[in-house]
């Protein structure tokens, strides 16, 4: 099974990204024969902070926080499979919710995680919560930002559905410019930072990554659709969302419904520096 990685030469001189490269093969976890690399940054020691990226970022989106973190324990900060340095997988079949919650399973697994606090974003918190949902003896405690664990039957706003269908029928998604409209405050839109956010999809070969990658991350569970459109829970032939992917032996989370927010689903994208 194919894979590509960006060469390291792109991430050469970010701006303040100095964090050495770790790699973890989750090829067994995820399902693959040959080698699947998932890259994670390393900070710090003591409790371990695991911060999880939303989607179209990676690592970089915690740059600012891992030092900080990093005077108070072990900063671990995974880019999920298609994004940042970990590889890219050529086919889109090979993306689906399954795959990316296996692979953080993996990672945990190979690391011996335990007592974690999860820093969660974006579709960091639609894998993340659900881990800490199957597995409560692992998780401390849980920051949340910008995200949910929805179970398909929540209301969603009307921009979150215009996130969705902009992300579904975009060809080739404009991640810097994206980032470009999204940190506050504007004066940290330094083209620099842009760069670094785009710095994994810049090659040709890694753009088609990103337009395969994508497709993983486009569909969290909404109200099921009227007639006529694609079944409940199907996103498209990359997989399947969250919803549709829980087994039957296991549950989303709490003993409580997981709740979203009454405005999270009709605000943009959270704003980072």
């Amino acid at each position: 099974m194919a894979v590509l990685r960006t060469p390291e030469s792109r991430f050469a001189n970010l701006p303040g990204y100095p964090f050495a490269p770790h790699y973890v093969d989750l090829a067994k976890a995820v399902g693959r024969s040959g080698e699947a690399r998932m890259h994670y940054v390393d900070a710090g020691s003591g409790q371990v902070i695991l911060c999880l990226h939303g989607e179209p970022s990676w690592s970089f989106l915690y740059r600012r926080m891992i030092p900080i973190l990093a005077k108070r324990g072990r900063v671990l900060a995974p880019d999920l499979f298609g994004f940042g340095k970990s590889d890219k997988f050529t086919e889109r079949a090979d993306y689906s919710y399954a795959m990316h919650h296996d692979a953080l399973l993996g990672f945990m697994d190979a690391l011996s995680l335990r007592d974690i606090t999860l820093v969660c974003q974006d579709w960091g918190g639609l894998l993340g919560l659900q881990l800490a949902g199957e597995h409560p003896e692992r998780f401390a405690r849980l920051v949340i930002m910008n995200t949910a664990l929805p179970t398909g039957e929540e209301e969603v706003g009307p921009g979150f559905l215009a996130w969705r269908d902009y992300v579904a029928n975009t060809p080739d998604l404009p991640i810097g410019p994206l980032f470009g409209r999204a940190i506050f405050p504007e004066d940290r839109r330094a083209p620099e930072i842009l760069a670094g956010y785009d710095a994994p999809t810049r090659t040709v070969p890694t753009r088609r990554a990103r337009r395969l990658s994508r497709a993983s991350s486009r569909s969290p569970p909404t109200p099921p659709a009227p007639p006529r459109t694609a079944p409940p829970g199907r996103t498209s032939s990359a997989g399947t969302s969250p919803a549709s992917s829980w087994p039957a032996t296991k549950t989303p989370c709490s003993a409580s419904r997981p709740r979203r927010s009454s405005n999270a689903a009709s605000r943009p994208p959270a704003r980072w520096s």
